[in-house]
């Protein structure tokens, strides 16, 4: 090793750096949030991306975390998985415009959700839900694009051609 770049001759260990106290990744810091926001929910412990959120309660915990007087919660049911998802889908897309991404028929053929799936759905909630909580009323629900004025009309000097009709020879 190159004692310029490293006077003390030392290999430096990147790996063990400082100790975190909160989550290492993006995916434990999503798990940790899901966490936070689901405790509480009978039924609803959540490990993980997959297995956790197969009955559809997990889903519903969240929704009624955010909006709890859209429906009883204690009224569920793990096995009436159908009914979980279709309610928690068609509530946050309603009343918190997020747009499900998860299909309800798809998620019925498997036992186990594909983690990446529901990644990727929690990821809408957590920008929509966790923003408008954090009081970021500035950032738009998530499917709602701000209008933005259009750039000014570029103006060409008045001694060259109009940019339509100049040659690209």
């Amino acid at each position: 090793m190159d004692k310029a770049n490293n006077p003390q001759g030392a290999k430096p260990n990147f790996a063990t750096g400082g100790k975190r106290s909160g989550p290492t990744s993006p995916k434990e810091a999503m798990l940790s949030w899901c966490r936070a926001v689901t405790k509480g929910y009978e039924g609803v412990e959540i490990n993980n991306f997959g297995s956790s959120w197969g009955d559809g309660l997990a889903f519903c915990a969240m929704i009624h975390h955010f909006y709890p007087d859209s429906f009883d919660f204690s009224e569920l049911k793990p096995e009436n998985r159908r009914h979980n998802f279709e309610l928690a889908f068609e509530k946050a897309e309603k009343l918190g415009n997020v747009a499900p991404l998860l299909d309800v028929e798809d998620l019925m053929r498997m036992k186990v959700p594909d983690w990446k799936c529901v990644f990727t759905q929690i990821q809408l909630y957590y920008r929509r839900f966790h923003l408008e909580e954090g009081k970021n009323a500035h950032v738009p629900p998530v499917g709602i694009i701000p209008k933005v004025a259009p750039p000014p009309a570029a103006t060409a000097p008045a001694d060259s051609e109009p940019l339509a009709s100049q040659s690209t020879e």
